[in-house]
């Protein structure tokens, strides 16, 4: 079982900045994709960013050119930095590791909060 664990919520003004940080547990990590979801009262779970095992990205249009994911495969970490942050982006984040093969296994943190509030 691969745990994966959030870190780096917060409160933030609108048009700060954050930074998460997520640590899985697997030795496998480098060959997983990872991404950050994240999901607002009343609405379903999105994808906000996601990075295979080679550095490839993608980003959900709304946080294209603000938010950046990166991850770092000596450490099994990975990081959203969420520049210009907006009410909108308020919601809890989680972080996901997705073990591809003959099953696609996908594994969850338990989530961190992020409100963007004056």
């Amino acid at each position: 079982q691969v745990q994966v664990v959030e870190s780096g919520g917060g409160l933030v003004q609108p048009g700060g900045s954050l930074r998460l940080s997520c640590a899985a547990s697997d030795s496998l990590f480098r060959f997983y994709v990872m991404g950050w979801y994240r999901q607002a009262p009343g609405k379903q779970r999105e994808l906000v960013a996601a990075i295979t095992s080679g550095g490839s990205t993608n980003y959900a249009d709304s946080v294209k050119g603000r938010f950046t994911i990166s991850r770092d495969n000596a450490k099994n970490m990975i990081y959203l930095q969420m520049n210009s942050l907006k009410p909108e982006d308020t919601a809890v984040y989680y972080c996901n590791a997705r073990q591809l093969g003959l099953q696609t296994i996908n594994y969850w943190g338990q989530g961190t909060q992020v409100t963007v509030s004056s």
